[in-house]
């Protein structure tokens, strides 16, 4: 048996925001920074709240059934909306734009929304990075127009390889056998590295984590494991059925063994691994078993319009009454320093306590 390397953490980025105290005037070149001293770095946009899978950990049929009621296309944000609010953000230090959903490219003409995006411009010229997550169904249609337009990567949902594990997890019909064409397609036009994000559920599918390392080994994607997560309140968490990253490492390093590779940059939400071999690279998302608030860097837009700063949040503040009550670029901006100044979350450290037993968004709604 090889040598387990455990997660420690200690090669994430470190808390640090070069001295400036939170609530410092947010002036040219200075970073916006939150209760925490965390700046704001991310946007993840979801543009719909619609889905065509029923996944268990996020969207259970029995309570996203028939007859529950989606958003009306007129609540959503229109591409221009969601444009203003991105270019606004672009200005106040956001450097990526992630796509979410629901499912986006159930979104008509996302390919639209995604070239206007990758027009905005940071203050010294430079493009910003626009990413987008996908369960992957319509990927091998669509990732040519996709890149085309603007887009840099894709992460991919792919909770099995095996397909009745899959179909279970996913609650849909859509084969294994899609998802790895449209991974494939995003590869070949150049969406890459493709990231592959699988949730892990303890005695539902912990037992394609081995088949799913071995068939992204070497393939230039980059496989992360994510922890079964409490999000929302509908996908019936508890922490027994939680693998932690530490126990999917040892799993993998049995076989393959592996090393601690740096973050990319402050407030990535994978630990990132290497194999020894120099096969690749896997990612461990590990809210639950070791939280990584204190590096967050990510505000999240509803598909209506709400500004949420957690993905467990309770509640967001409304930009839409803005942005279609005439509001100019500085009210808003004015109105999202002020909404992320006042920033504190941390909920995934609170997890477990009496504090943190809450309402919560749903994923679905607010994406991952």
């Amino acid at each position: 048996m090889s040598k387990v390397i455990f997660l420690t953490g200690d090669h994430r980025s470190a808390d640090s925001t070069d001295g400036l105290a939170a609530g410092a005037p947010h002036g040219p070149g200075e970073p916006l920074l939150d209760a925490r001293r965390r700046p704001l770095h991310d946007l993840r946009i979801s543009v719909t709240d619609r889905c065509n899978f029923r996944c268990t950990y996020c969207m259970p049929r029995e309570v996203f059934d028939a007859d529950y009621t989606f958003m009306p296309h007129s609540a959503l944000l229109s591409f221009e909306e969601i444009t203003r609010v991105a270019g606004v953000a672009v200005q106040m230090g956001v450097r990526k734009l992630r796509l979410t959903g629901g499912e986006p490219l159930l979104r008509k003409n996302i390919e639209v929304l995604i070239g206007m995006l990758a027009a905005l411009r940071t203050p010294d010229g430079k493009p910003v990075d626009i990413t987008l997550t996908t369960n992957g169904t319509l990927l091998e249609k669509k990732a040519a127009a996709l890149k085309q337009a603007g887009l840099a990567r894709v992460t991919v949902s792919l909770d099995a390889l095996d397909e009745h594990k899959f179909e279970r997890m996913s609650d849909s019909r859509v084969s294994v056998e899609t998802v790895l064409r449209g991974i494939d397609e995003a590869a070949r036009v150049g969406l890459a590295p493709v990231k592959v994000n699988m949730v892990v559920r303890k005695d539902l599918n912990d037992d394609q984590i081995l088949p799913m390392a071995r068939h992204f080994r070497g393939s230039g994607h980059i496989l992360r494991f994510i922890e079964f997560m409490d999000v929302g309140d509908s996908n019936g968490w508890n922490l027994s059925e939680v693998l932690t990253g530490a126990e999917i490492l040892q799993r993998i390093a049995a076989e393959f063994p592996l090393e601690p590779a740096q973050a990319a940059y402050r407030g990535e939400v994978a630990a990132r691994w290497r194999y020894a071999d120099g096969a690749g690279e896997i990612g461990l998302i590990t809210s639950v078993s070791q939280p990584f608030c204190g590096d967050c860097t990510r505000a999240r837009l509803s598909p209506e319009g709400k500004l949420f700063l957690c993905l467990f949040a309770s509640q967001g503040h409304d930009l839409r009454s803005l942005l279609r009550g005439g509001a100019g670029d500085e009210e808003i901006a004015a109105r999202i320093a002020a909404i992320w100044s006042g920033r504190g979350d941390h909920y995934s450290e609170l997890r477990g306590r009496e504090t943190a037993q809450r309402k919560k968004i749903e994923m679905s709604y607010i994406g991952g």
